[in-house]
């Protein structure tokens, strides 16, 4: 069973965040904008990530460009990557935003506005698609402004929240590259 979710959680994301934004009216009518705007992170990502990954789409790029036809991105750490550390820190992120303060709300934003960039600068530089652009561009970068310019607007968003948003969206990135260069160069394990 743990092989099939880690082959296919791609399949449960999209249709659970289909289902979220159905149900967005409805769950968040009581919410003020800024708790939406943190939470509408998590269904647009599920919805950018079966772009990205469905049928092994990301995986393969990577390791076809960058790895030169070697694994160096294998279906756990996509997983990983994925779950944990994007559901999970969308989902810290939100109940810090709703429960302490909304400027914790940035992280999750970041995190997406970072992975937009990401996407659109190599498709700019090589003229090419790559896995998760099309979301990337149409979804991220409308909820990422939303997000910053609403949560902006709550007076409980200083300088050091911006920080932090963007320290942990660069930084999960950078683990990301470092990790996949490593593997380049390294033994093929996890």
């Amino acid at each position: 069973m743990t092989e099939r979710l880690i082959r296919h959680w791609v399949c449960g994301g999209f249709l659970a965040g289909i289902l979220l934004l159905i149900l967005l009216p409805v769950i968040t009518r009581d919410w003020s904008w800024a708790v939406l705007a943190v939470f509408v992170q998590l269904p647009i990502y599920m919805l950018h990530q079966f772009e990205e990954h469905d049928n092994d789409r990301f995986r393969t790029f990577v390791n076809r460009t960058v790895g030169g036809g070697r694994e160096v991105l294998s279906p756990l750490a996509v997983f990983i990557i994925n779950v944990p550390g994007v559901w999970g820190v969308i989902a810290v992120s939100f109940y810090l935003a709703a429960l302490v303060s909304s400027g914790y709300g940035l992280i999750a934003v970041y995190l997406t506005l970072v992975n937009a960039i990401v996407h659109i600068i190599p498709a700019a530089l090589f003229r090419s698609y790559n896995p998760g652009l099309v979301t990337a561009v149409l979804l991220f970068l409308p909820a990422s402004i939303f997000g910053i310019a609403t949560l902006q607007q709550t007076g409980q968003v200083d300088g050091f929240h911006h920080l932090i948003g963007i320290l942990i969206a660069v930084g999960i990135h950078v683990a990301i590259v470092a990790y996949v260069k490593t593997r380049r160069s390294g033994p093929q394990n996890l």
